[in-house]
């Protein structure tokens, strides 16, 4: 997996950029909601 930056906010720490993995490129940010099992 590799993450490159695309931009940077000057003002705070906000990043644009992309995570590139064998299945593709996401562009970031994204929401990702992750599933659980719950008890």
């Amino acid at each position: 997996m590799e993450f490159t930056r695309v931009a940077k906010d000057t003002g705070c720490q906000a990043r644009l950029g992309k995570i590139k993995t064998p299945h593709g490129e996401v562009s970031t940010p994204v929401f990702m909601p992750v599933g659980t099992q719950a008890a």
